[in-house]
């Protein structure tokens, strides 16, 4: 169960981060996208989850 909260945690902290700090300039590989920024959130938040 933890690590579906932490990978939707982590997504929606992803898609919080683009759209609060972003990309001004649109080259930026993860945040230049909202789809990207919230991709990464959940793959950090499900590393974060499946710890031992």
């Amino acid at each position: 169960m933890t690590p579906v909260l932490t990978t939707l945690a982590g997504a929606g902290l992803g898609y919080g981060y683009y759209r609060l700090v972003g990309c001004s300039t649109g080259t930026c590989p993860i945040t230049a996208r909202w789809w990207t920024s919230a991709l990464y959130g959940a793959l950090m938040g499900w590393m974060l989850g499946n710890q031992p």
